[in-house]
C-alpha cells in the first residue's frame, strides 16, 4: 500500500486511466432504463455534514429541458434540508462491468400541490413497483407531509466504460 506522495510517473498513469464521457443524451436514457435504478440523494444536514439516502425518481421535461422528480416527506432529513437549503446531488450507477454512473447537482424546488403530489407518487410507484401496484403506492405516498421535489440539473457528470 502506498501512503506517500504520488510520484510523477504515477500521476501520468492516473491521467491515462480517465473515465469515458457519455454521449449527449445518454444520461437521460440511463436514468429512465427499465428496470429502474434507485438514485442516491445527498443533501447537507443543518451542521453541514452530508446525508445520503436511496430514492425513487422519474424524469419530466419542460421548456428548459429535463428535470428529475421525486417525492419525500417534509419531516425527514431530506425534506428539511431541501426546504432549508435546496442544494442536492443525485447519483445513479451501473454496478456491472464495465460500469457507468451519472451524478447530477442542482437546486431542488418543492411543491405541496395535492394533485401534483398524487400524480407523481402514482407515476413513480408504477415505475418501480409496476402498473398493478401504482395506485396503492400513489395513495400511500401521495399525502402530506410528502411533497414533490423537482431538481433542474446544474451540473451533470455522465461516465461510461469506467473499467475499460
Amino acid at each position: 500500500m502506498h501512503s506517500g506522495p504520488i510520484m510523477l510517473r504515477d500521476r501520468a498513469k492516473l491521467r491515462r486511466m480517465g473515465y469515458t464521457d457519455a454521449p449527449s443524451g445518454w444520461w437521460q436514457e440511463f436514468v429512465r432504463e427499465t428496470p429502474p435504478r434507485t438514485a442516491v440523494l445527498a443533501v447537507p444536514r443543518r451542521d453541514g455534514s452530508p446525508h445520503a439516502a436511496p430514492i425513487w425518481v422519474d424524469l419530466d421535461e419542460d421548456a428548459d429541458g429535463e428535470v428529475v422528480v421525486f417525492t419525500c416527506g417534509l419531516d425527514t432529513v431530506k425534506g428539511k434540508s431541501i426546504a432549508r437549503d435546496g442544494r442536492v446531488c443525485l447519483v445513479w450507477d451501473d454496478e456491472r462491468p464495465p460500469f457507468a454512473f451519472v451524478t447530477i447537482s442542482g437546486r431542488a424546488m418543492i411543491s405541496e400541490d395535492p394533485d401534483e403530489l398524487l400524480y407523481w407518487a402514482t407515476r413513480i410507484g408504477e415505475r418501480y413497483m409496476g402498473a398493478d401496484r401504482a395506485d396503492e403506492f400513489g395513495r400511500r405516498n401521495g399525502v402530506p407531509p410528502e411533497v414533490v421535489v423537482r431538481v433542474r440539473p446544474e451540473r451533470v457528470v455522465a461516465k461510461i466504460d469506467v473499467a475499460d
